[in-house]
């Protein structure tokens, strides 16, 4: 086995991962279409999709459900009810009493921007009050249901002592039904807790289902929606992540033991948790770019003059692994990175720990590069001295090849008897190069998608780890916009570990191993300027064990 081969047949594999997603993976421009409601076959485990059946009223009992040719009546203008603003700690939102959803939810600790001046991070982009997210509705589809105007018993809510303080709406519907909402909020955390009580004030039991609705746009900017941006839930034990675009042409409706569902970007998310996981099923459409989640739970019966309550708690917030686990629930498995998730938690953890230290996460990146590279220090030392091994055997291969290049069985007879003579191991140069690209990958998730980088400064110009790395100079250059000094600085070190490093005899080969710094500073421009910083001070550690290997090998 020729060992360059083996090499160059790997890192061109590694560009090919990286290139993929670089050039390739646009974002998602979706095309709206009328939502049908089609019955839709999904190959997953333990989750059937379909469309839930009409089922049969027992005699006695009326169905909640609205007439098909029911038509919503129009909310004219001074009739709409008022906006309820509620401060907290982590945020601000605004409820507004017609509908009872969340008109406006922005997070008290986070910018839109980088910008010193950007207003807070937004997490509600849509404006009809039967699109805001937890709207509710009881026996009927929200989108067919009569929009109820609540009666608030504050006009303002401040969370800020140490308890938490409760908002209760009142609505009356045509129906005979009477709804009231109660939302209870803490000082300090992103989850609330939200009870809804039907009140069947008639003389007949009432039949029906509750529908808690999300419906999200993007919260991430274009740039941003190459990650996944979608609808998530916890079914069965099993995170499930479904496209938008999946959604465009049939809506699916997904049933199992829910523990939570939720609609997630690079960063933030918004997330609905049942009281009852159990009969639940999830529906969920799409139109362009906006995605509908709609809890549907189990048929209830409410009796005359009865009533029944539905419990929900919800996050609204950072897809913060620390702030998702002391919410519970499993919240914090909406952090996924994929196939290297079992190797990107820990890299988390390390990153946070340091910087719990250190209180920089520029530098928390150097340390954890710093430790990885000492604890594949020992193959990687292996896999060099190899390497350097078979440089000096390569004059020898070249005119084994020449003489056996007719006779393939007696050329490889001949190369494993040099390979013995010299205690040379023909795969000890690429072994130390396999076992490392997964942890590269798995911290490449990271540094790609931890929202403790987004907006994170390090040092001089590099002010948001999370956005790619420019220099202003007060002049716009076109496509970069500044100078990428790190980024440049990084296909430097990467020449300079590449000239360090044994060459292959083939000069085709040698040239092409050349030319990749060029190809991975192209391809870095605009990746996140705490995943250059990663590759370059790796560059740094790799010259630095490079440089030993030689000067050992020089002195032997």
């Amino acid at each position: 086995m020729d060992t360059h081969k083996s090499i160059l047949a790997i890192v061109l594999s590694f560009c090919i991962l990286l290139g993929y997603q670089y050039l390739f993976v646009k974002p998602e421009v979706e095309q709206e279409q009328p939502v049908t409601e089609k019955t839709v076959e999904v190959q997953q485990p333990n989750i059937s999709v379909q469309e839930p059946q009409p089922q049969s009223v027992p005699a006695g009992i009326v169905s909640a459900d609205q007439p098909a040719e029911f038509v919503q009546p129009a909310i004219l203008p001074g009739q709409e009810g008022k906006d309820i603003v509620v401060n907290t700690g982590a945020f601000t939102a605004v409820i507004t009493e017609t509908g009872g959803g969340v008109k406006s939810y922005k997070l008290n600790r986070f910018n839109e921007t980088a910008d010193a001046d950007s207003e807070r991070k937004e997490l509600v982009s849509t404006e009809s009050f039967t699109e805001l997210p937890l709207y509710f509705s009881w026996g009927v589809d929200p989108s067919r249901a009569q929009i109820p105007l609540f009666t608030s018993d504050k006009e303002t809510l401040k969370v800020d002592g140490g308890e938490s303080q409760t908002l209760t709406m009142t609505a009356q519907l045509s129906s005979g039904l009477q709804v009231t909402r109660r939302l209870v909020f803490n000082p300090v955390s992103y989850l609330f807790d939200m009870s809804i009580d039907i009140y069947n004030s008639s003389e007949t039991p009432l039949q029906g289902s509750p529908y808690m609705s999300l419906t999200n746009l993007p919260f991430g900017s274009a740039a941003q929606r190459y990650l996944f941006n979608g609808p998530a839930a916890l079914i069965d034990g099993k995170l499930e992540e479904i496209k938008p675009g999946d959604l465009e042409e049939a809506s699916k409706t997904l049933k199992g033991n829910i523990t939570w569902a939720a609609f997630e970007g690079t960063y933030f998310m918004t997330g609905v948790i049942p009281e009852k996981s159990e009969g639940i099923s999830l529906k969920l459409s799409a139109e362009g770019e906006k995605v509908r989640t709609l809890l549907i739970g189990a048929e209830d019966i409410i009796p005359a003059k009865g009533h029944l309550q539905y419990n929900y708690q919800v996050y609204f917030g950072p897809k913060k692994m620390a702030d998702l686990i002391e919410a519970g629930h499993d919240l914090e498995r909406v952090v996924n990175f994929g196939w290297f998730d079992k190797l990107a938690k820990p890299a988390l953890f390390l990153l946070n720990f340091f910087y719990g230290y250190v209180g920089n996460y520029g530098i928390s990146i150097i340390l954890v590069t710093i430790l990885i590279k000492l604890l594949f220090w020992p193959i990687a030392q292996k896999g060099l001295k190899s390497m350097k091994n078979m440089q000096k055997i390569q004059p020898k291969m070249a005119k084994l090849k020449e003489k056996y290049k007719n006779d393939k069985t007696r050329l490889n007879e001949e190369m494993m008897i040099l390979y013995k003579t010299y205690k040379v191991n023909p795969v000890g140069g690429c072994l130390p190069m396999v076992l490392q690209i997964p942890v590269f990958f798995a911290l490449y998730k990271v540094l790609l998608q931890a929202i403790e980088l987004r907006h994170a400064p390090f040092m001089l110009w590099i002010t948001d780890l999370s956005a790619p790395d420019r220099l202003m100079i007060g002049l716009d250059i076109p496509y970069l916009g500044g100078i990428p000094v790190l980024t440049l600085l990084m296909g430097a070190s990467m020449f300079l570990q590449q000239k360090m490093t044994p060459t292959p005899v083939d000069k085709t080969q040698a040239k092409i191993m050349m030319f990749l710094p060029v190809i991975f500073t192209f391809m870095f421009l605009n990746f996140a300027s705490g995943l250059v910083l990663y590759w370059f001070i790796n560059n740094l550690l790799s010259i630095v064990q490079q440089h030993i290997i030689n000067k050992q090998a020089a002195a032997a």
